[in-house]
């Protein structure tokens, strides 16, 4: 049952860091600008991503699973904060759908899934992995986890450059037009 917990603690990693990698596809090629509120999403996703890795590298702690719950409410308060911005008819809506739904109201789902999800890796977990050594830990964090470990790292690498180059060192427009480094660029 161990390498089963293990196995879907990788997949939620590789998993938010798809999502990840989606939004950067619909910023790029679409060309929609991440709004503040989608910069909090995004961070929440990257904290809920480093709470599985954690449980791959250190073994399964009811603190990472903690870590990745209280990220997976701050994500989902930052989603529905948006998803309540919107709801009212004619008020408009920011960004394009995909499959009919935004991406804050998708990023709610999502967020309640990984609390769904991280219950149920609690619930099969059993106890805490308290006698591991750091070394055999190490040892058996490769192959599925090390990739997940490290797509999770890049990701979130481009998600901080990306919100430097979008917002700067200061806050971020409500409604962003352009990029922050374009004003400075040739």
């Amino acid at each position: 049952m161990a390498s089963l917990v293990r196995l879907g603690n990788a997949i939620g990693a590789i998993g938010i860091a798809t999502l990840l990698l989606a939004a950067f596809g619909m910023q790029f090629v679409l060309g929609e600008l991440p709004c503040p509120l989608c910069v909090l999403q995004r961070i929440a996703l990257v904290l809920c991503g480093f709470g599985f890795l954690l449980n791959l590298r250190f073994g399964v702690q009811p603190l990472h699973y903690g870590l990745t719950i209280l990220a997976a409410l701050y994500g989902a308060m930052a989603a529905g904060r948006q998803v309540l911005l919107h709801i009212v008819p004619g008020t408009g809506a920011y960004g394009s759908p995909l499959f009919g739904l935004h991406l804050y109201t998708w990023s709610l789902i999502v967020f309640g899934g990984v609390i769904v999800g991280v219950a149920v890796l609690m619930i099969m977990g059993g106890r805490p992995d308290h006698d591991r050594s750091d070394h055999q830990a190490a040892t058996r964090f490769r192959g599925i986890h090390r990739f997940a470990a490290w797509l999770l790292i890049a990701v979130t690498l481009a998600n901080a450059l990306n919100s430097f180059v979008l917002c700067g060192p200061v806050e971020c427009d409500s409604d962003p037009a352009g990029y922050w480094i374009a004003k400075y660029l040739p």
